[in-house]
C-alpha cells in the first residue's frame, strides 16, 4: 500500500525525504532518489515510471527503497515475499541480506513462510492467537521445536528442510 498508483516512483520515494526533512534542496532530493533506486537494483530512470509499469519483484524493490529513504536501523517486513514466485522471492531476500550487511539493518519478519524464516532469521518467535508460544535461535527451533504448535507448523511446511545450523541457503531453492 506504500505505492500510490497515481504517483511516479520518484514522488513515492521523495515523500519520506520531504516529510522527515532529509534533503536540503531539489538537487539533493533527486540525487537521493536515484541513489535509493540503484541501491535496490533498479535504474535511476525508473523514477519517472508508475508502479503498474513494474513487475511484482520490482515493486517490492521500490517499497524497500522507500523504507530505506529515512535511513532506518530497524525495518518491519510484513509478508515481504508472499505474493512473489520462488525465484523472485530469492532475489528479494538476497537483496535484503545484502542491505542488512551493507547498512547494518535489523529486520523483524512477520511471515507464515517458514522457508523464508529459515533463510533470514537469527531467532524465531512463534505466535498463536497473539501470544508467544516459543522463541529460540532459528536452527535450534526448527530442528528441535518444543511446543506442540511449533512442531505442527514445521511438519505442515512443505518447503522447510531440517539441516545443520548455517546451512539455510538451500531452503528456497
Amino acid at each position: 500500500a506504500s505505492l500510490n498508483p497515481r504517483w511516479r516512483v520518484g514522488s513515492i520515494l521523495a515523500e519520506p525525504l520531504r516529510v522527515f526533512g532529509l534533503v536540503q534542496s531539489p538537487q539533493a532530493e533527486i540525487y537521493r532518489i536515484h541513489e535509493l533506486l540503484e541501491q535496490v537494483g533498479l535504474s535511476a530512470s525508473d523514477a519517472s515510471r508508475f508502479p503498474h509499469e513494474f513487475s511484482g519483484g520490482q515493486r517490492q524493490r521500490i517499497s524497500i527503497a522507500r523504507a530505506l529513504a529515512s535511513r532506518p536501523e530497524f525495518i518491519v517486513c510484513d509478508e515481504p515475499t508472499s505474493a512473489l514466485d520462488v525465484s523472485v522471492q530469492a532475489q528479494v531476500l538476497n537483496l535484503l541480506k545484502e542491505l542488512q550487511d551493507d547498512l547494518g539493518l535489523t529486520y523483524l519478519f512477520i511471515t507464515h513462510d517458514l522457508a523464508v524464516v529459515r533463510v533470514m532469521a537469527h531467532r524465531i518467535g512463534v505466535l498463536k492467537g497473539g501470544h508467544l508460544v516459543e522463541e529460540e535461535e532459528t536452527a535450534r527451533l526448527i530442528d528441535s521445536p518444543q511446543s506442540d504448535y511449533t512442531q505442527m507448523l514445521i511438519r505442515s511446511a512443505p518447503r522447510i528442510q531440517r539441516s545443520t545450523a548455517g546451512d539455510s541457503a538451500a531452503t528456497l531453492a
